[in-house]
This record gives C-alpha cells, sequence and structure tokens, in this order.
C-alpha cells in the first residue's frame, strides 16, 4: 500500500479518535497525517495520545487556526506517498469509501477520484435539503465553467496522485480549498473518476462548521479558477 490520508482538525475532540480509530480498522493507509488547526479544545491532547499509541500516524501542529485549506496544504506537503486522501475527522463519512476511492484510482492508473452523494443508491442521513439544493446548482455551474462534469464539488472525499500537486499551487485556505483542488487539480489529471459514497450529516448543534458564506466563496472560486490549463481527460462515473 502506498496510501496517505490526510486527516484535519478543528475542535473536533468528540469525534477525532473515533474517526481514526475508524481509519485504522480499514487497514489500507500507509501513513495517517493529523494536522491540527489550531484546535483550543482536547484535540491536540487526543492526537498526541493516538500518534503514541501508532507508528504509522503522525502530527502536524498550527498553533493558531487558518482554516481547512492551510491545514491541507501542510498535510499534502508533508505526506510521502504515491497517493493522497483526504478525511475530515468529522465523522461524516466513512474511511470505507475512502479505501474504494484509493482502490479505484490505483487500478485505474487515475489522477483525481472523488466520491459523490449524489449518485447511486448509497445511503445518506441528515442531508439538509437547502444544502443538497445548493450543492446541485454549484456543482451544475462549476461543470458549465470548467468544462468538466462534476456531480459534487463540495466532496470532503477526495484521492489524488501525488505528482499532480508538482504543477499546481494552492492558494486557497478555509473551505473553499474543495473547489480549488478540483479546479487545479482536474485541469491537469487525464483521467478523473467519481463513485458513489455514503453520508451521514451532523447538525450545527453538533459543530457542523461550514456556513451559508461559504457557499457565495465557492461562486467567487469557481469564477477565480477558471482559467486553469485544460487537458485532455477522461470521466467515469460508476
Amino acid at each position: 500500500m502506498n496510501y496517505s490520508v490526510i486527516v484535519p482538525f478543528f475542535n473536533e475532540e468528540k469525534t477525532l479518535q473515533t474517526a481514526v480509530l475508524n481509519l485504522l480498522k480499514e487497514d489500507f493507509a500507509s501513513e495517517i497525517i493529523l494536522v491540527n488547526d489550531g484546535s483550543n479544545d482536547s484535540s491536540k491532547e487526543i492526537a498526541l495520545r493516538l500518534i503514541e499509541k501508532y507508528k504509522n500516524i503522525k502530527l502536524v501542529d498550527s498553533k493558531t487556526n487558518k482554516g481547512k485549506g492551510h491545514a491541507l496544504k501542510i498535510g499534502i506537503n508533508k505526506s510521502k506517498t504515491k497517493y493522497i486522501g483526504i478525511l475530515d475527522a468529522d465523522l461524516e463519512y466513512s474511511p470505507n469509501d475512502l479505501k474504494r476511492l484509493f482502490l479505484d484510482i490505483e487500478l485505474n492508473d487515475g489522477d483525481v477520484a472523488c466520491g459523490s452523494r449524489f449518485i447511486g443508491n448509497f445511503e445518506r442521513k441528515n442531508l439538509y435539503f437547502r444544502t443538497y439544493l445548493a450543492n446541485k446548482i454549484l456543482s451544475n455551474f462549476f461543470s458549465f465553467i470548467h468544462r468538466k462534469k462534476v456531480t459534487d464539488i463540495a466532496t470532503c472525499l477526495k484521492v489524488f496522485k501525488k505528482e499532480i500537486f508538482e504543477f499546481i499551487e494552492l492558494k486557497e485556505n478555509g473551505f473553499s480549498i474543495e473547489v480549488e483542488l478540483l479546479a487545479k487539480t482536474l485541469a491537469k489529471s487525464k483521467k478523473y473518476s467519481e463513485i458513489p459514497i455514503s453520508y451521514s450529516a451532523r447538525s450545527y448543534e453538533d459543530g457542523k462548521k461550514i456556513k451559508f458564506i461559504d457557499g457565495l466563496r465557492y461562486i467567487v472560486v469557481i469564477l477565480k479558477f477558471s482559467r486553469q490549463k485544460k487537458w485532455k481527460w477522461s470521466w467515469t462515473i460508476y
């Protein structure tokens, strides 16, 4: 196995340990890179206990909260494997689905593989209608602007071939990193795939962080990075 999984977290003391243990149970990650984005709860202490117990877990600590994008950029730079995946620590996404993405990108010699919550018949729980509608609209807008069909631009479950990051520079520090990642890696990729995934959304009361303003930022970023170089590519949905 030659897989790195980046787990960014900010104040996830309720879910971080469970998320990492669930990932370990799937037994596919060569290295797990925990990136603390300036947490001020006990998340860092939980992460320190995990790295003491498991040799394939690393912790990168950012003293201040700069956003998910900043955390992912740190994790990507620290990874040492052929393939890089992303898994949030909030338990909304399944490590088993991430494992399927790694297998998909490796077996098909892909460059980018993403999980989609809007294809297939997988179980999806607590998906807010307004979130569903906004995501569908933004995904269609992204597909139109970038001339690449993407069904779920806000998905947080993504896998990339590491070498693709040699040709791009990521700028965004917030949640809009999701859009920038897609825009820039798809512009450089020759093969992109989507597979259906499960999803269990948490409520804002339970700590969900993305807000309406982030949706507006998505629109700005879709347009901002619309001039990426287009390469010949192929696209498959399962």
